[in-house]
């Protein structure tokens, strides 16, 4: 997620409404950090920093009416800052016997092959029926509960839509040894998906700055200035399908918010069936038969499926590799446009 993007939630009251808070900044506050600004000036409103932090990297803070997603961004004199906190939502998630395709557990971890579909930990829309339910009632009260309450050993994620690898931590010991791979980059993720066209470049390295779109907070972007986070994606085109489409495979240098569908958008080849990233264009449709047409046009999520993890096992120090085949759907997918 995480090449991830199911919203975060936070472990706040429930019952509360939405409220939005709005803080001018004076003159003598110019420079300050955006976060130590507004848990001073919100401090009444029972907002601590690390609560106020979590809610900008959220997208939830704008001035001006630009998102600012950067806790550390420098306040300028006369901006108009505005912060929303979302209404509340149960502190718990409750258990729920929900199947998992598990490829590898010991007492510190699991490795999971998620399908697509299920959103990784309870957000607003999705209160239930994710992997977090899932996790509670496959390891009761073994998993790790570093990652919060509302999402105990949730290391890292994926898009609702987006299927493949993940790992999960059970143990505390193991959270933090994960976590420190993910941050160091010793922990390798492979992604494939179906893009749209064919690079003319059969491989290469995306390196643009991903934030929130400035007006649009679903939404990612590759944003330029202090609002953008570093984020590296290398790809190769494994497969031409036509000018048509093609399958490349992604591996994440870092974890920004869809990263993959953010960056192969960029260069003009994004995931098919992506709802956010993808446009498709005309003449990319011309001369296809019609089961090519109605698969690539009719694909109901994004293809991007995680294909591969590998990771020392940070308690018995391991090294672990796991591989997910494609499911059925983007093995159909790509059995039609074997035609092309």
């Amino acid at each position: 997620m995480t090449d991830s993007s199911d919203d975060p939630e936070e472990d706040i009251e429930a019952g509360s409404e939405s409220l939005r808070h709005t803080v001018d900044v004076r003159p003598e506050q110019a420079g300050q950090r955006l976060d130590k600004l507004l848990s001073d000036a919100l401090a009444g409103a029972g907002l601590s920093r690390s609560r106020l932090k979590s809610l900008i990297e959220q997208g939830m803070v704008a001035a001006g009416g630009a998102t600012i997603d950067d806790a550390s961004y420098r306040v300028k004199p006369g901006e108009a800052l505005t912060v929303d906190v979302p209404g509340a939502e149960a502190a718990t998630p409750v258990p729920q016997a929900i199947p998992l395709t598990v490829l590898f557990e010991d007492e510190n971890l699991l490795v999971i092959d998620k399908p697509a579909d299920m959103v990784v930990h309870p957000a607003a829309g999705n209160p239930d029926g994710t992997l977090v339910n899932a996790l509670l009632a496959h390891c009761g009260d073994r998993l790790s509960g570093i990652g919060g309450v509302r999402r105990p050993g949730i290391v890292h994620r994926l898009d609702k839509d987006t299927s493949g690898l993940m790992v999960v931590a059970k143990s505390d010991r193991a959270h933090q040894g994960l976590s420190a791979q993910f941050a160091d980059r010793t922990l390798s993720r492979t992604y494939r998906a179906v893009v749209w066209g064919l690079p003319a470049a059969r491989e290469g390295e995306v390196d643009a700055p991903i934030g929130r779109h400035p007006r649009d907070r679903k939404r990612m972007a590759v944003v330029q200035g202090p609002t953008g986070k570093p984020a590296t994606t290398r790809y190769r085109v494994l497969r031409g399908f036509g000018l048509t489409a093609s399958l490349v495979e992604c591996r994440l240098l870092t974890g920004r918010t869809h990263q993959i569908r953010v960056h192969m958008a960029h260069i003009g080849h994004p995931v098919v069936g992506d709802p956010l990233y993808a446009r498709v264009r005309a003449p990319r449709l011309k001369g296809l038969g019609a089961d090519a047409l109605a698969a690539l046009t009719g694909f109901p999520r994004q293809a991007l499926h995680a294909v591969a993890l590998e990771f020392v096992h940070p308690v018995t120090g391991e090294r672990l590799r796991f591989e997910s085949p494609f499911p059925n759907d983007i093995e159909t997918l790509i059995h039609k446009l074997e035609s092309i």
